[in-house]
């Protein structure tokens, strides 16, 4: 099951949107460089459709997008949430943050309007370094499209 520790509401993580971001524990991929180690171990709350619910019902006048932050060990899980997500919200979009270079094949696009795809290797830098390795991807249909400049 997947658990979150914190939850935030962010401006830059999603290209023109207000998103509650949802900081998911229990992450496999361990980059080295990682400002959120604290999301390493499994801790903090169960995170299923009820509780997303209430975190999304107490912001619901200020988002426009929820992001799962990380939930890497169960890509399946997050899929799932983000459905419920879509259908349960469907004045949001939906967004995913993972570390992996691949997308689950568990994992279905039309759960998700934005996916950021790959580890944060400190020597390439994050999203805003024009040298990154990883990439936002905006989802039309069922295409990725690269939107990963819009953060430079």
């Amino acid at each position: 099951m997947l658990h979150y520790v914190t939850t935030d509401i962010v401006f830059q993580e999603i290209p023109d949107e207000v998103t509650l971001a949802v900081n998911l524990s229990g992450c496999p991929c361990r980059c080295p460089g990682c400002h959120s180690k604290y999301l390493w171990s499994q801790c903090g709350q169960p995170l299923d459709e009820a509780e997303t619910d209430k975190l999304i019902e107490s912001h619901a006048d200020a988002i426009t997008c929820v992001a799962f932050m990380g939930g890497d060990a169960e890509p399946e899980a997050v899929d799932r949430l983000a459905a419920h997500v879509q259908q349960r919200f469907p004045q949001l979009r939906t967004a995913w943050y993972s570390g992996r270079s691949l997308l689950s094949p568990n994992v279905a696009l039309n759960h998700f309007n934005y996916i950021k795809l790959g580890p944060y290797l400190a020597h390439l830098g994050g999203l805003r370094s024009q040298h990154t390795n990883q990439r936002m991807y905006q989802i039309v249909g069922q295409q990725l499209h690269n939107i990963t400049s819009r953060f430079w």
